[in-house]
């Protein structure tokens, strides 16, 4: 009975944090994301940093052109017949402005925007998607990322309490809290509600917490384990013990 007590005293005080005390969000703190109809979503703003992959476009510049290239890990491109461009820190039409110039030292150009920079793999970057989801862990940046667009590809599974997924956004300056909002998965979707469907950025962290019945059930099966284990270590050493005894009744009944 007093074990008894005990797990029925653990659920209810995990029911009761469960409900009360492991969220943190603020409603206001929506207003630190951007969303997507605010602003103009495009490649453009994004800073290319190693191991990024960009192709380049300059149909009049065979050499060049269609060319594939990673970005090394002192950030720089090389180019056999154009020498090397600093590409870290800098986004593709910034690149594309550079490269221009390397180009005009040999060849003539025409146009407003003769050579094109596009990213062709993004990897320098990730935001995370945590909890109870199917495909957790850190997921590519592309500046285009949405809460709905990560949430679709990380897959919520029957555990999630997808009414109250948090969206979450680190500081990494001192003394400055972390910006956190509230997203009702379940209303999004069901009905079309995109209010709070924000633009990610690098380093946001949407976590997907575990409903109230599926939080004790985790809890109750970590504690639950050890006890189990040892109960299966006792029952071993008894069997073994046995075995050893059947056996030298055994040996001794043979003289």
């Amino acid at each position: 009975m007093p074990y008894k007590r005990v797990v029925v005293v653990v659920i209810l005080s995990l029911v009761t944090i469960s409900l009360t005390g492991c969220f943190s969000s603020h409603p206001k703190d929506i207003e630190a994301f951007l969303k997507p109809r605010q602003v103009n979503v495009t490649t453009d703003t994004y800073v290319l940093q190693p191991p990024d992959e960009i192709e380049v476009y300059c149909s009049k510049v065979p050499e060049i052109h269609e060319q594939r290239q990673r970005i090394r890990p002192d950030g720089k491109l090389s180019f056999e017949s154009l020498g090397e461009i600093e590409a870290a820190g800098k986004t593709p039409a910034e690149v594309s402005s550079l490269l221009r110039t390397k180009v005009l030292e040999l060849y003539r150009l025409e146009g407003k925007q003769p050579i094109d920079i596009r990213i062709v793999a993004y990897r320098s970057k990730v935001f995370y998607v945590l909890g109870e989801v199917y495909l957790p862990g850190a997921k590519v940046y592309t500046g285009r990322d949405t809460v709905l667009h990560a949430l679709a590809e990380a897959q919520t599974n029957v555990m999630a309490w997808k009414q109250r997924i948090q969206v979450i956004r680190p500081s990494s300056e001192e003394g400055v809290k972390p910006k956190i909002f509230e997203v009702n998965f379940d209303r999004m979707v069901a009905h079309g509600d995109t209010s709070k469907n924000v633009l990610l950025q690098e380093g946001d962290v949407i976590y997907v917490p575990p409903t109230p019945l599926a939080a004790v059930a985790q809890v109750i099966e970590e504690f639950a384990r050890p006890i189990g284990r040892a109960f299966s270590t006792v029952t071993v050493v008894q069997r073994a013990q046995m075995g050893g005894v059947g056996g030298g009744v055994g040996g001794y009944g043979g003289y």
